[in-house]
């Protein structure tokens, strides 16, 4: 740690670089088999929508080709 050379108006804000908790927190709970099974259904639900939005969106950013007619034939046809 390094040493302050200008005045602290309070103390506690000079000590907070150098406090440790000896508090622990708790533990965590394990989760239940039916939180893990929401979970992982909420997940599975959320990157199928993902999936299937890129496969329907797909085609629609394919750039759009119209049926080849070339006014050629269109003439020919004509005569």
């Amino acid at each position: 740690m390094f040493l302050r050379r200008e005045p602290v108006p309070f103390t506690f804000v000079a000590e907070a670089d150098r406090f440790r908790s000896n508090v622990t927190p708790p533990p965590r709970e394990s989760l239940s088999k039916t939180q893990l099974a929401a979970r992982t259904l909420v997940g599975l639900t959320v990157v199928a929508g993902l999936v299937g939005s890129l496969l329907f969106g797909m085609p629609a950013l394919q750039p759009h080709k119209a049926p080849e007619k070339s006014q050629q034939s269109q003439a020919s046809e004509g005569r």
